[in-house]
């Protein structure tokens, strides 16, 4: 006869963890760290909070791991735009990576670090200090790009990369903010447009 073989021990998860924390993710973009309760996310996610804490740990462990899931999924643009092989052309692509994600029909509107960012109690904090993190990680990043732009002539010699880094980023954020606001693809294209019309040329 036989012997059935046994399956491992302990009780299968029972839900995809992949699904969940995208679920996850779109509820904190929608929402905001702090808007986005328990009960709202574990509804969107199928799952009870035991397992909810089981598989991702707190709340604040959950949105790390959802930022980290927003960074390489509908914020990979900028890794994406960091490849372009002008300044111009660097900035061009974030300004329209970000008006294309922020504006996506069936998303949620604005950017999930610039709308999580708002929290305001001291329950927030660690949020706050990790957004500040991931936002200025990412101006870094262009700081960088146009670094190496002024060193192959790209850029004028007298250009101070920080400070353009620092104006594409803060004009990235200024067009999610608008976009959560729902004001219109068109209309965020155009501000883009006319912000980048007096770029520095070599």
């Amino acid at each position: 006869m036989a012997i059935k073989q046994r399956g491992p021990i302990g009780r299968p998860r029972g839900f995809d963890a992949d699904d969940a924390l995208e679920r996850a993710m779109l509820v904190f973009w929608e929402h905001g760290y702090e808007g986005a309760s328990l009960a709202n996310l574990t509804e969107a996610m199928g799952i009870s909070a035991k397992s909810l804490y089981a598989a991702f740990g707190n709340k604040e462990e959950l949105f790390r791991k959802a930022l980290e899931r927003y960074t390489e999924g509908p914020s990979a643009y900028l890794s994406r735009a960091m490849e372009e092989p002008t300044a111009l052309g660097v900035a061009t692509a974030i300004l329209t990576g970000t008006i294309r994600t922020t504006t996506r029909p069936a998303h949620p509107h604005g950017c999930l670090g610039v709308q999580s960012a708002l929290a305001a109690s001291d329950s927030g904090r660690g949020v706050r200090d990790l957004l500040a993190a991931w936002r200025n990680d990412g101006c870094s990043r262009v700081r960088e790009r146009f670094q190496r732009a002024i060193d192959d002539g790209d850029l004028p010699p007298e250009t101070d990369p920080g400070l353009l880094a620092r104006y594409v980023t803060t004009l990235a954020f200024g067009i999610a903010v608008q976009a959560a606001s729902g004001v219109g693809r068109d209309e965020l294209q155009g501000m883009a447009d006319a912000a980048l019309r007096n770029w520095p040329l070599p």
